[in-house]
């Protein structure tokens, strides 16, 4: 099979996982389509060297993290639309679950951070390198991260109460 059609058919079948991982990573799915597009574009520029290696969609998936990363540290945690937000009718990710709702109220890293754990089952290590950081800050950003998202989903069920 040649490089391109080894290539299509990944896509084709690690599309839509991926997607909902950068979902999960970003909290908006179209964040998440962004960083899919471009991190098969740049999978299809290395996918010669990246094909011979154990796993390709691992390759994927630290791209589209520190896609991420990069994306939130250059620029604001604001998010200008040219209309507000549409909350009315149902969308294909389930935004409104607490958990959620929980995690995109969460500080970028901490958020990567559980994701990336607890999503991926990434170890520290691996996180620490994805993310440009030490293993204990990965161990701290996961502390702090469970510890919040603890208190805000403890505090939705003690206020449906």
């Amino acid at each position: 099979m040649r490089d391109e059609e080894q290539f299509e058919k990944f896509v084709a079948g690690r599309a839509d996982a991926l997607l909902r991982f950068g979902y999960v990573l970003s909290g908006d799915p179209h964040d998440a389509a962004d960083l899919v597009q471009e991190a098969l574009a740049r999978l299809r520029g290395s996918w010669a060297r990246v094909q011979r290696k154990d796993d390709p969609e691992s390759y994927v998936r630290t791209t589209m993290t520190r896609l991420h990363v990069r994306a939130w540290r250059l620029r604001a945690r604001e998010r200008p639309t040219a209309e507000p937000p549409d909350y009315g009718g149902p969308d294909v990710y389930d935004e409104t679950s607490d958990l959620s709702d929980a995690l995109a109220r969460l500080p970028r890293r901490q958020r990567a951070v559980i994701v990336l754990r607890y999503y991926t089952g990434l170890p520290d290590e691996e996180i620490a390198a994805t993310l440009g950081v030490s293993q204990g800050t990965v161990r701290s950003q996961a502390f702090r991260g469970l510890a919040r998202l603890r208190g805000e989903l403890t505090a939705d069920v003690v206020r449906r109460r």
